[in-house]
Order: C-alpha cells, then sequence, then structure tokens
C-alpha cells in the first residue's frame, strides 16, 4: 500500500485529488494539507511513501517544502503536481529534489501512474515538462548552475573508463534496461536479469520511453541503436 500526503491549497482541487485517491487500488491517502508548512510537518511526522505537493502554496511555497523535506532524514519521494512549467519553476523544483513533476491537466490515470512510478524508485516527467528538460540540457550542458541536474545525464562507459553525457537523461540504471529492451526482453525477463522486482523494471521502461519521446519499446529500441546509446 502507498501511503500518500496531499499538498494543496485550493480546496476543490484537493478534494477532487482526495476522491482519486481513495478510489485507487493500492494507494492510501494518510493526510493532507493546504499550506507548505503543514505539508513539512505532516511529511516528517507521517514519513508518506509519496507527497502529492503544489508549488504556489502560501506560507511555504512547494519548491521550499520540497527542498526541507529532502534535507531531512525520511525517504519520502515528492511528485511535483502544478499549473505552472515555466523553465525557472520545473528547474528550481528538480535541484530542490522533486521525484517528479506533473501538470493538473492530467487524467486521473495517469495520476495514479506517475505517482506509482516515483515510488518505484523511477523519475516521472510530464511530457511537456521532459521536452523543456532536454532542450534546456542540450543548450545548457556546460552551465554551472545546472551542475547538481547534469550528474543525472553523465553515464561511464565502463570499456574505456570515460565518463560521457547521453543528451536524453537516462540514468546508467536505464540504460541498462534500454540494453535489455534492445535484447528483446520483457519486463519480468528483465526483473530477473537484474534482480528487481516487474514492477520496478515496468516503471524503468515507462520512464525510458519517457525521456527517449517514443510510444513502444520497439521505437525505443530503434532510437537507442540509431543515437548509439547501447
Amino acid at each position: 500500500m502507498i501511503k500518500v500526503l496531499l499538498v494543496e491549497d485550493h480546496q476543490m482541487v484537493r478534494m477532487g485529488l482526495a476522491l482519486i485517491l481513495e478510489k485507487a487500488e493500492n494507494i492510501k491517502l494518510i493526510d493532507e494539507a493546504d499550506n507548505g508548512v503543514d505539508g513539512v510537518k505532516s511529511a516528517l511526522k507521517n514519513t508518506p511513501d509519496v507527497i502529492l505537493m503544489d508549488i504556489g502554496l502560501p506560507q511555504m511555497d512547494g519548491i521550499e517544502a520540497t527542498r526541507k523535506i529532502k534535507r531531512s532524514n525520511i525517504q519520502s519521494k515528492i511528485l511535483i503536481f502544478t499549473s505552472r512549467d515555466s523553465e525557472d519553476d520545473v528547474f528550481m523544483a528538480l535541484q530542490a529534489g522533486a521525484d517528479g513533476y506533473i501538470m493538473k491537466g492530467a487524467n486521473q490515470d495517469m495520476i495514479i501512474q506517475a505517482i506509482k512510478t516515483v515510488n518505484e524508485g523511477a523519475a516521472w516527467l510530464d511530457p511537456g515538462i521532459a521536452r523543456l528538460v532536454l532542450s534546456n540540457v542540450q543548450k545548457q550542458q556546460q552551465n554551472d548552475e545546472f551542475d547538481k541536474l547534469e550528474e543525472d545525464y553523465k553515464v561511464t562507459d565502463i570499456s574505456s573508463g570515460i565518463t560521457k553525457t547521453n543528451a536524453f537523461g537516462l540514468t546508467e540504471r536505464e540504460l541498462e534496461v534500454l540494453s535489455l529492451i534492445v535484447d528483446g526482453l520483457n519486463n519480468m525477463e528483465i526483473a530477473k536479469k537484474l534482480f528487481i522486482s516487474k514492477a520496478t523494471a515496468k516503471a524503468h521502461v515507462h520512464s525510458i520511453l519517457q525521456k527517449l519521446y517514443v510510444k513502444d519499446r520497439t521505437k525505443a529500441a530503434v532510437c537507442a541503436m540509431k543515437e548509439g546509446l547501447v
């Protein structure tokens, strides 16, 4: 059961989200907060698995709340859920430690999938946000302001010992999974090969499809070979 904390100041939005979460399978809404200060307090007290966090919160915004929670000792995943899609908001949230970013226009199936994905340890980026991140990385890879983010895009070529960067933002684990996708393995086979759960393998595959901006595994394999990712 995934324990979720909802931090949202708009009452109607909060009520709608609460209804979605209460009906979702294997998800339990354990608390709600309508401002950033109470959100941080609840997170530290209840240690939820996933925190659904708005940015535009009173008393303390969602970015600062995310930063404070991530600096604590709890292991909660934070999924930013907001209508804001400006470049500054996106990168400040990611730099603060957010594990995912989803827009408020997302349907309930996507919201539930995003919660489950970040809970499994994989990143979730709304498609529009993913394009923004990719564009920024391609244009400003040398910008010191984004050093922390750029570390997520560095992978080590084991055979040569050279560190290189993939423009799609794939982590080392995702590159391993992508290689197995190219080899034709399904989620269960990937899970056994990497000694992870099937759900985790599925979450990694979903994240890879998002980052490569493709709809299925076949296109992901084609993109991987074309771009020299495997």
